[in-house]
């Protein structure tokens, strides 16, 4: 296809429309759930007070601020795509933002700012131990300021909306994990809060210690989705054709239409099984390193994938032959199909096929 006809093609998929909005009126839409900011997102887009008061100051100043982003639903709600931090800002300074339970957030008191140092202590309108509030003319200018938006119509592709979420918040810091999770709150919320849910399970943070740093970047939810991807992972020995992070993602993309359908990869039982099975024999040591004597080290990923993908592979055989899992878990460290497919100097794309198929093969019996 030539180049005039794949910009012609791809034109077509995203369909916008773009104006400005006052404060006032997203305040209303706000108020009337015709907004849907995804209070999950609030839980990962990280701005301090700082931060936030700087954005009120380039509010009552006039500076401007960058386009917010939104997606209109079938039903023609907005998500927003970019944005949920300046959103969630104005409308917990207000006084409407609610949390993901549903509760009302405490209101924003402002910090001092570059060019308003006097902003320090000031609230929306209920007055705390300053006594400093909004005059009525203030938040009138307020409300009148005019955020732009550019909407993403609902006849837009989704898979298009989604790649645009991902390009508008490239540069934001966020793991790899964290912008996923944005994904799927947008492609599926039912499957984002089951992956929470099963990244809680008892049986597997028992089974997988992980850093305070990992632990704030999601990756727990990260090693529940390759979980379920290793699962369904139906590939050759050769290398996977893009790098594991996009691979998993697009899997995920796939994955999320079908939660909840007799198609659906995301199989609870097993999870719930397998964990319970590794906690119950091997506990923190499923997947540390063997030495010989004793286990050691940090988590593995490597062997976290060829663990995992064995034993979901044959969980009604180990949970027979409980027993003997132990030692056999052991023995992978000193095992070809293993050694000869992990460690440093094999990338993800070529090590994940070889290690899931190994591992199944592996798995299947004690000897």
């Amino acid at each position: 296809m030539s180049l005039d006809a794949q910009i012609a093609s791809k034109a077509k998929e995203i369909h916008t429309d773009g104006y400005p909005m006052s404060i006032g009126e997203v305040l209303s839409l706000y108020r009337d759930g015709d907004i849907d900011v995804h209070p999950e997102f609030q839980r990962i887009f990280r701005w301090n007070d700082d931060q936030k008061s700087r954005l009120v100051e380039s509010i009552l100043l006039g500076i401007p601020i960058p386009p917010i982003f939104v997606s209109q639903r079938p039903d023609g709600i907005w998500d927003i795509i970019d944005g949920v931090q300046r959103l969630s800002t104005i409308f917990q300074f207000v006084g409407v933002y609610r949390d993901h339970e549903g509760r009302l957030a405490q209101p924003l008191i402002l910090q001092p700012t570059e060019y308003l140092p006097a902003l320090e202590g000031y609230t929306w309108e209920v007055a705390t131990g300053s006594g400093k509030v909004f005059t009525d003319a203030m938040r009138r200018d307020f409300k009148r300021a005019k955020l732009e938006f550019r909407i993403i119509r609902k006849e837009s592709d989704d898979n298009a909306k989604y790649d645009l979420f991902q390009r508008l918040n490239s540069g934001a810091q966020l793991s790899p994990q964290e912008a996923r999770n944005c994904l799927l709150v947008m492609l599926n919320s039912d499957m984002f809060s089951r992956i929470s849910e099963l990244s809680e399970n008892i049986d597997f943070r028992e089974c997988i210690p992980l850093s305070d740093q990992k632990e704030s970047q999601a990756y727990r939810q990260e090693l529940v989705l390759r979980f379920f991807c290793q699962a369904d992972f139906a590939g050759s020995r050769t290398e996977l054709p893009m790098e594991y992070g996009e691979y998993l993602t697009r899997w995920m993309r796939n994955a999320a239409p079908l939660y909840d359908t007799d198609e659906s990869p995301i199989d609870v039982d097993l999870f719930q099984r397998t964990f319970k099975l590794l906690n119950e024999e091997l506990g923190e040591d499923a997947f540390r390193r063997f030495n010989g004597v004793k286990s050691l080290g940090p988590f593995s990923i490597s062997s976290y994938e060829f663990v995992t993908s064995g034993v979901s592979a044959n969980i009604d055989f180990w949970e027979e032959n409980a027993d003997q899992l132990a030692q056999r878990v052991h023995s992978v460290w000193g095992a070809s199909e293993f050694r000869e497919n992990s460690g440093t100097g094999v990338s993800p794309r070529r090590r994940v096929p070889r290690l899931i198929l190994n591992s199944r093969r592996f798995f299947s019996s004690v000897d």
